[in-house]
């Protein structure tokens, strides 16, 4: 037997053979010609927007989530915002939240005059770590958004407590997190409220598009009227009775869904079972495959059952000859089309400026440790078993190349040849 060491493949990044021929983007939508079909009757009837989609898909929705209602917006921004607004944020507020997310979650609670409060997350999950919260609650304190990081949900029931210790509004940023469940219950009925994205790499989508689901209906009220100007009815509701008195009961938004991207959702709520079952696969293969590895895949607690919006994996960077930056360009280059999410929210420059005693570096130390190791490797449910595999090979073939002598994988280089 040869024991020679293997013999590395070129990368892309230095002149080799590249894994695929074109990029396989981190994500993107799958329609098909049901889906395609339901916008195009739209757009031949005489609602194109605020008609009978919208209460349609809503209730169908409501229905697949498990929750008693639900209120669709024009983006997952515009739900986060109207979720902030029904929970009453206002000028003195404060809202806790974590500094791992897209900076929609926190934006939401500046758009109301309150204050975000940021508050590191968990090692295993990246999710708000409950015991980091319950540092940050004070009589101030009048939500906390959970987000439910690459689709893993938070740690549901201790943040309710705690929340409900100080009598806050538990809203659950659930954009990645859609047909999760936490404790053997589907995420959408389980917080006060909760948000959900219907962007294109999202698990189903209406183009751009958000709902905000709750069991309380004065909440649900609110947020019907929050994204209609404040209005109190809808033009449909006048058109069918016959009047034209409406009357503008609080300062709202514009922020109503189209006829024709409720259409497309609630085709697309038929695909959903399947989109995540792929989603699943998915995850299983890559959580399978890198294995050997110096990187750390995402963690999965007991009694819950992720969505995979992505999958993050997290780099070993004392194993690498190389940081994070490297590593990336060189799978970029092997036409594997990954991502990095986040840059914590407390490190744009807006937030430096405005909160300064909150931000900067060493201020949420596991949140930045992971951003420096964190790589989002293409996940979205029409991925074939070869773009995976394509995948899976950069990533052996990018590692092998870059891990120090006394980490390189046995078989590093290409997992194809032979």
């Amino acid at each position: 037997m040869n024991s020679s060491p293997t013999k590395l493949e070129a990368l892309a990044i230095n002149g080799g053979r590249s894994v695929r021929e074109k990029l396989l983007p981190y994500g993107r939508q799958k329609l098909d010609e049901e889906d395609i079909q339901v916008a195009v009757d739209v757009l031949r009837s005489d609602w194109l927007t605020t008609g009978p989609k919208v209460a349609e898909f809503e209730e169908a929705f409501a229905a697949w989530v498990g929750a008693r209602f639900a209120v669709s917006f024009s983006s997952g921004t515009a739900a986060l915002h109207g979720a902030a607004f029904a929970a009453g944020l206002k000028p003195g507020d404060e809202t806790i939240t974590t500094p791992l997310t897209f900076c929609a979650t926190a934006n939401c609670v500046l758009y109301q005059g309150a204050t975000p409060v940021f508050a590191d997350v968990c090692d295993d999950t990246l999710n708000l770590d409950p015991r980091e919260v319950g540092r940050k609650v004070s009589a101030r304190t009048k939500a906390i958004i959970a987000v439910d990081y690459a689709g893993h949900p938070a740690a549901l029931d201790e943040l309710r407590e705690i929340a409900a210790s100080v009598g806050a509004t538990l809203i659950e940023d659930a954009c990645h997190s859609l047909g999760a469940e936490y404790r053997g219950k589907r995420v959408g009925g389980i917080a006060d409220m909760t948000v959900f994205s219907f962007h294109p790499v999202k698990h189903l989508t209406t183009g751009e598009g958000g709902m905000v689901t709750t069991n309380d209906v004065r909440w649900a009220e609110i947020l019907r009227r929050f994204r209609n100007h404040g209005i109190s009815s809808g033009a449909r509701e006048r058109q069918e009775s016959g009047e034209w008195f409406y009357e503008m009961s609080l300062l709202g938004f514009n922020y109503r869904l189209t006829d024709i991207g409720c259409a497309l959702g609630i085709s697309q709520l038929k695909k959903l079972e399947a989109n995540l079952t792929r989603r699943r696969e998915i995850a299983a293969q890559y959580s399978r495959e890198l294995r050997g590895l110096p990187v750390r895949v995402p963690a999965v607690r007991d009694e819950v059952l992720p969505a995979w919006h992505l999958y993050p994996i997290r780099l070993d960077l004392g194993a690498l000859s190389v940081g994070r930056r490297e590593i990336f360009r060189a799978l970029r280059a092997e036409n594997i089309g990954v991502n990095v999410h986040y840059i914590p929210v407390h490190l744009h420059p807006y937030y430096r400026e405005r909160f300064a005693g909150m931000s900067g570096e060493g201020s949420y130390l596991v949140a930045e440790k992971a951003y420096e190791q964190l790589i989002s490797l293409p996940m979205f449910h029409s991925m074939t078993g070869v773009d995976v595999e394509d995948a899976i090979e950069a990533v052996h073939k990018v590692i092998g190349n870059y891990a120090r002598e006394s980490e390189r994988p046995s078989a590093a280089g290409s997992r194809r040849s032979g």
